[in-house]
């Protein structure tokens, strides 16, 4: 339920928009901007506005947002004002008015604290009614015992015929999906397979993957989604790691298959699905094309059923900074991701949802498809992703809802523009990293009328979607009703250690100081619950204890984020990639943001390397020019007017290609370890001249760079 659909609450919109309009006009202005670490990441006279997050300045006001008693009553009172206010209709100014009043006197006279109130009153609410549907939804399925399976049963008896899943030509119906899914329950169960069994799935995007994945989540089998992109070592520990008893995989795979072949577990038994004819010979394989197709589409007889909190999936994370990690995804976990961006996202029924990402990882595999299985969508799915094909797609398929990842917004702006631009049915589109610095320039240029952007880990609680076309936010928390969802921005050092008081308590930062993110735990709550990776190690390394109160523990996202004055959240960096320099905290992802926008959209890759006899990390970017068009020149003048002088790299390296993962996060470890030295790197290098701005660096400078006779 939004909050348009109660009383007269469209009052509400009408009342704050004059607020929130002054809010852009300032942030228009070059009023405020984000800071990184604690600085403004701006210079006076020559920083562009446009180019920096728009954050609310705190006038130096901080908030008194503890969790004792006084701010309980303050929750409560201000939820209960918040509801009256809601379903007063025409009588809503005047209670606007008694919130106003009693919020003051109830805040000890807290001026600021009544501002605040006023601001984020409509939001918070809205929040908190769609948050609430949302713990309707997940008890209900709790309360029944539901797997994903008997959800999906639903809406197949509902509508057997409407499109499921669309995937070029082919077009799969609820009842199709349920067929095959059948049959791949039947024939595993029939070859001895069990519940808390786990078989891993190395397949392209197509309309089987699900329906494999799906088959055996009805035996209680937990499926391990392999990334298409892992070869050799990084595969072979994928499979290891979860410890499979089988793997099926796809005939166009099969060479990736044949290289770990001889490493593999002599019990992993193959099973290949497609219509390869040849095969290397080293591969003993069953063919599951063949064996489905004398296998019955009734549902299997099955005694151990999966239930609610039963494992589902394997979910491995990107890989951005070592090994994939196999993340445990149970059927709860699958059913509040879903329910979560469907229900806060305000997803309808009737949307067709189109998503080109690859269906291994949470966000198409679960955000997306997972709108068919549980809420009777229709999902266009894409083998790969194309920036070129992008709109296209959507006005094939007349898409009203499309998801977007990581670097894909970018690469989609630097298509030239045609007519097709603009020529949907979109009415939002959902996901996570578009850059503020393109934010604009997106949804001016394709005419999209909503963003809901979104921040989460695939692991983890700390969860939260930006509801109101707030331009940078990825979320929100509330500054007046806290602790309806626990979740804090919590004081860290250097080496990303949190910060404590004297009581051994983590240390909440204040609105526009950056620390790292965090949620709460608290255990069979599916929202709150931490869930963790396959390796036990791996998942204690991501909670902190003694956080709020002794005893308590929480979520480490390993993410720094900073809170403006009125909740809003905005991503500056990971923790391990910020680096200080001339005294200065730098964010790699602002400068990257920044720096992509100067040379034409092209992927920019910012880290902080070690300079011989110099305090903290030198910056360098890296970025991919495969035609050789950068003008190294303009480049630097550019630099210059956009970076304050501790922001700008001291090193380019000019790419011929570029590592992605397969949710399109440019991987920087590699480069970050290979330094400036151009005796081990063949590409371009650069360094910056103070006075002449970026020079060609060659193995003498790099020498005097070293020796201390050229300063950076």
């Amino acid at each position: 339920m939004s909050v348009n659909n109660v009383g007269n609450g469209n009052n509400i919109a009408t009342v704050v928009s004059s607020v929130i309009d002054d809010k852009n006009r300032d942030v228009e202005r070059g009023k405020v901007y984000a800071r990184v670490g604690g600085e403004s990441l701006r210079q006076a006279t020559s920083m562009t506005p446009a180019a920096l997050v728009p954050v609310q300045s705190t006038n130096e006001v901080v908030l008194d947002l503890g969790e004792g008693e006084e701010d309980s009553v303050d929750a409560f009172l201000v939820a209960a004002l918040a509801f009256l206010a809601l379903y007063a209709g025409h009588m809503f100014l005047l209670q606007l008015l008694v919130v106003v009043i009693v919020a003051y006197f109830v805040a000890g006279g807290r001026f600021r604290w009544c501002y605040v109130a006023l601001r984020t009153l409509p939001r918070d609410v809205k929040a908190l009614l769609r948050y609430a549907k949302l713990l309707w939804v997940i008890r209900c399925h709790e309360r029944k015992n539901r797997s994903v399976a008997d959800v999906f049963r639903q809406h197949v008896a509902r509508h057997p015929n409407k499109a499921c899943l669309i995937f070029e030509d082919q077009e799969w119906t609820f009842q199709q999906v349920e067929d095959f899914s059948n049959k791949i329950a039947t024939t595993f169960k029939t070859h001895g397979y069990r519940k808390g069994d786990v078989i891993a799935l190395l397949m392209e995007n197509r309309p089987e993957y699900v329906a494999i994945w799906l088959g055996l989540s009805k035996l209680g089998i937990v499926t391990s989604l392999i990334n298409t992109n892992l070869r050799k070592s990084s595969l072979l520990h994928s499979i290891d790691i979860a410890k499979c008893q089988a793997l099926i995989y796809s005939s166009d795979l099969s060479e990736a298959v044949a290289d770990i072949a001889n490493s593999l577990n002599a019990n992993v038994a193959l099973y290949r699905y497609g219509n390869q004819v040849t095969e290397p010979s080293r591969l003993k394989a069953k063919d599951l094309i063949s064996i489905l197709s004398d296998v019955s589409s009734l549902p299997p007889a099955t005694q151990e059923k999966s239930s609610y909190h039963d494992k589902l999936l394997y979910i491995y994370t990107s890989g951005t900074t070592g090994l994939p990690k196999a993340a445990v995804i149970t059927n709860s976990r699958f059913i509040f991701i879903v329910a979560g961006i469907g229900t806060i996202g305000t997803m309808r029924s009737s949307d067709i949802l189109y998503t080109p990402l690859p269906l291994y990882h949470t966000a198409g595999g679960v955000m997306s498809v997972g709108q068919s299985l549980l809420n009777g969508n229709t999902t266009v799915i894409r083998k790969k992703f194309s920036a070129s094909s992008y709109f296209n797609d959507c006005n094939k398929y007349k898409c009203t809802v499309a998801q977007y990842i990581g670097e894909m917004c970018r690469y989609i702006l630097a298509v030239p523009p045609k007519p097709e631009d603009r020529q949907h049915n979109l009415r939002m589109i959902f996901g996570n990293g578009l850059r503020p610095q393109i934010w604009r320039d997106f949804v001016t240029r394709f005419n999209i009328p909503q963003v809901v952007e979104f921040y989460g880990a695939t692991e983890g609680n700390a969860n939260i979607v930006n509801i109101d076309n707030t331009v940078g936010a990825i979320g929100f928390m509330s500054r007046i009703i806290p602790s309806v969802y626990p979740i804090s921005i919590i004081k860290v050092n250097a080496e990303g250690e949190p910060i404590r008081d004297a009581k051994g308590l983590c240390q909440v930062c204040g609105p526009d100081e950056p620390g790292v993110f965090v949620g709460k735990i608290i255990p069979n709550n599916p929202t709150r619950a931490f869930l963790g990776y396959v390796d036990q190690k791996a998942s204690k390394s991501k909670v902190v204890y003694d956080v709020f109160t002794k005893g308590d523990s929480a979520f480490l996202s390993g993410d720094i984020l900073v809170a403006d004055e009125l909740g809003y959240l905005y991503f500056k960096d990971r923790t391990g990639d910020t680096f200080r320099w001339k005294g200065e905290n730098v964010s790699t992802s602002e400068v990257e943001g920044i720096i992509s926008n100067l040379v034409n959209y092209k992927d920019c890759i910012v880290y902080g390397v070690e300079v011989h006899g110099a305090e903290g990390r030198a910056g360098m970017a890296a970025i991919y020019d495969e035609y050789g068009t950068l003008n190294i020149d303009q480049l630097s003048a550019d630099i210059k007017e956009q970076l304050p002088f501790y922001a700008r790299p001291q090193f380019i390296r000019i790419l011929s290609k570029v590592d992605l993962t397969g949710t399109f996060k440019l991987k920087k470890k590699d480069l970050q370890e290979e330094g400036f030295d151009p005796r081990r790197i063949q590409d371009k290098l650069y360094y910056l001249d103070s006075k002449t701005g970026y020079q060609p660096l060659t193995p003498e400078i790099f020498d005097e760079i070293h020796r201390g006779k050229v300063k950076l």
